[in-house]
Parts: C-alpha cells; sequence; structure tokens
C-alpha cells in the first residue's frame, strides 16, 4: 500500500515501452493498489482480451464505488500481443512495480507458462481467466519450482476439455478415425494431444496430427491431403482465426464429415469467417456460456448496460470473475501479496460461475464441459 499522489479521475493512460497502462477509479489523496491485467489486446484476438479487460474494469469499478472499500484499486493494462516473449517483457515490466499486487492473466498457455515463476518469485497471485494447458498450475509441484505456489485458473484444464471433446466424438457420433490439427501453440497443440490420447484410449484411431502456423489462411493442401485418408472426422485445436478458415476450406473441398473444435472458436468471428460452412460443426466449451448459467445472469445485464455497443466475449465472464475473486481477497488481506496469495488459496467464492474454490495445484474444482453445435449461424448446446 502506498500514498498516491493526486491525480484527475478517470482513466490515465500511459504509454511506454511498446505497452500500456490503464489506471482508474482512483480519488486523489487516497491509498490507491494496482492490479495488472496482461492480455492481448492488438492481433487477431485482440478482441477477446479486450473483452476481459471490460469485465475487469466493471469489476473494480463496482468495488471502487463502495464507501467500505479500502484500500481503493486502480488497473495497469498491458499488452502481451500473444506472444510469449512479450508475455516475458510485460511480465518483468509488471514485477517491477511495488503497488502491484495481483495479475489477471494471461489469456494464452503459452504465454501464461513461461511467465509464471516470474509472477511467484515476486510472491504476486496470478489467476487466469482463460490458460488451460495443464502445465501452468502442474509446473507448481514440480520439485524444480523453488518458489511459492501463486498461480491459479477458474477455468478447466485441456485434458478435461479434449479428453470430453474425444469421447462425445468416439460414442455420440460413432467416429472410428479421425485426422487432428492443430497450431502448435502450447493451448492448440496441448488440448489436440489431450484429445489424441483420449479418442485412442477409447478405442478410437488416429490417422494424423498435423501442425499448421498461426497466421496462416491458406489450408487446402493440408485439407486435400487430410480428404485422402477418409477420416470419420477432423478435431482442430487453436483459435477462430484459423478454425474458421480451415473448416470453410474443407467444405470448398467437399470434405462433409463432422469437425469438433474447442471453446477458442465459440466466439461470432469463427462463424463470420467459416460462414454456412459452419453448420453442423461442433465446438466444446470450458464450462458455460454466461448466458446459460443462472448465476451469470446479472453479470449479463451489467455488462449489456455498461457497454451497450460491445459484444459479450466468450471469456468476459471468466475476467469478471477472476477479478472478484481478486478483488475479495484484496478486501480482506489488504496490500499484503503473501497474505493476498494465501486469501485466493482457500478461497470459497460464489460468483458468477457458481462456486469457485482450488485444488493444491491452483485448478478450479469446477470441472464443467459443455458442446455445442452451429445451427442457422448459431452455437446450440447439444443435449
Amino acid at each position: 500500500m502506498h500514498k498516491s499522489k493526486p491525480r484527475i479521475l478517470g482513466s490515465l493512460v500511459m504509454v511506454a515501452a511498446g505497452f500500456f497502462g490503464t489506471l482508474s477509479g482512483c480519488k486523489s489523496e487516497e491509498n490507491v493498489v494496482k492490479i495488472a491485467v496482461a492480455v492481448p489486446l492488438t492481433g487477431d484476438i485482440g478482441a477477446l482480451g479486450l473483452g476481459i479487460k471490460r469485465a475487469v474494469q466493471m469489476a473494480v469499478d463496482d468495488y471502487n464505488a463502495s464507501p467500505s472499500a479500502l484500500p481503493k484499486v486502480a488497473l495497469a493494462v498491458y499488452d502481451d500481443r500473444s506472444d510469449p516473449r512479450e508475455a516475458v517483457n510485460v511480465a518483468n515490466q509488471i514485477i517491477s512495480d511495488p503497488s502491484i499486487v495481483g495479475v489477471i492473466g494471461h489469456f494464452n498457455s503459452g504465454c501464461s507458462i513461461p511467465t509464471a515463476p516470474f509472477y511467484a518469485r515476486a510472491g504476486l497471485v496470478v489467476l487466469s481467466p482463460a490458460a488451460s494447458n495443464p502445465e501452468l498450475t502442474l509446473q507448481q509441484l514440480s520439485p524444480q519450482w523453488q518458489w511459492p505456489r501463486t498461480i491459479f485458473r477458474v477455468n478447466t484444464t485441456d485434458d478435461v476439455q479434449g479428453g470430453f471433446g474425444a469421447e462425445f466424438t468416439r460414442s455420440k457420433l460413432r467416429v472410428k478415425a479421425v485426422s487432428i490439427i492443430q497450431d502448435k501453440t502450447a493451448y492448440g497443440e496441448g488440448v489436440a494431444q489431450e484429445f489424441s490420447k483420449r479418442f485412442q484410449l477409447v478405442g478410437g484411431q488416429v490417422l494424423s496430427f498435423n501442425g499448421i502456423q498461426v497466421g496462416d489462411k491458406d489450408f487446402k493442401a493440408l485439407l486435400t491431403r487430410i480428404k485422402a485418408e477418409k477420416p470419420g472426422a477432423i478435431y482442430f485445436g487453436g483459435m477462430f482465426s484459423e478454425g474458421g478458415f480451415i473448416v470453410r476450406q474443407a467444405r470448398e473441398l467437399g470434405i462433409r464429415i463432422p469437425i469438433v473444435t474447442d471453446e477458442a472458436n465459440y466466439d461470432p468471428e469463427f462463424l463470420k469467417i467459416a460462414g454456412p460452412a459452419a453448420e453442423g460443426c461442433y465446438v466444446t466449451f470450458l464450462g458455460k456460456p454466461p448466458e446459460l448459467m443462472a448465476s451469470a445472469q446479472q453479470f449479463v445485464i451489467q455488462y449489456k448496460k455498461r457497454y451497450p455497443d460491445d459484444e459479450l466475449k466468450a471469456y468476459d465472464h471468466y475476467g469478471y470473475e477472476v477479478a472478484e475473486i481478486l478483488l475479495e481477497a484484496i478486501r480482506h488481506a489488504g496490500a499484503d501479496r503473501a497474505k493476498i496469495v494465501d486469501y485466493v488459496r482457500h478461497i470459497h467464492h460464489q460468483g458468477v460461475l457458481g462456486v469457485t474454490s482450488f485444488d493444491e495445484k491452483g485448478d478450479t474444482l469446477n470441472k464443467t464441459i459443455s458442446i455445442f453445435t452451429v445451427k442457422n449461424g448459431q452455437f446450440v448446446p447439444v443435449e
């Protein structure tokens, strides 16, 4: 905790060293601590990070509006650009600021895994709203991990999601053989590997495991080879920015088999990119979208009222939940980093996701997975 200098009410934007921070909601001459938000704000999936930022800002503003809320909280917002190297730069900037008492982020597993030791060494709690590779939290149980376990996440993991998708494809779609495509990131490759392992475990055959590059748009050569393999389905692990093109080009090549993919494709942009080709695709989802959760209805109403011109994104309610958890910890533990970590470790939080508690690794005990298909240009739950 520190004594802040007088400042103008509202948002102050700083641009320096390739990042920007936003400080808001702070009255002059008040004790203020900062929460860092480290997500992609530019690039193909920048819209997802911006949605999380909006949700976190809403939670912080509600917290600061309470006269009893002390210390007051400001946001320091960083753009990691979905780039692991930039994420490490961001982490170093964050840990160098002693007024930051917690971190929300990163969005990508590929950014979250390498930055975790930096935050842990600084004793900073990290709450991820989206990173799902099991290694993120599992590394904290390694004998090589020399720091406190400060990394937590409110979403479930790729082994759960990938396994769920594999069992659905094998038992519900009755597919015997699949061809797999993944984007070589910690997230996309990780969830695809989990799908592959479980699919083979339940008696299915994996014909090929193909890597693509993030940013590529033309997959027809790969899809032509896959068509020749005659799979019963295609599984894709990666983001909508590539998934939409894969689906569209597969249909253009006459590939009519089911295409199953992960929650990173549960986004209106996937539907826009794929167009009519998205019809009949299957998409797994970590938990449930907020519109389908009784516990999240008030959040949905408040979000749409606060941001009427912005579409609610798939991870926004996760961003709001991690902010609420961190703010609850600050309310009880003040600005003490170690006490905040301890409070989060033992939390039993009732919020938009229902009840959130964490296991010894820092993973949520809520393992809910759902699956959707696309009908008439909309994601529809599969019963």
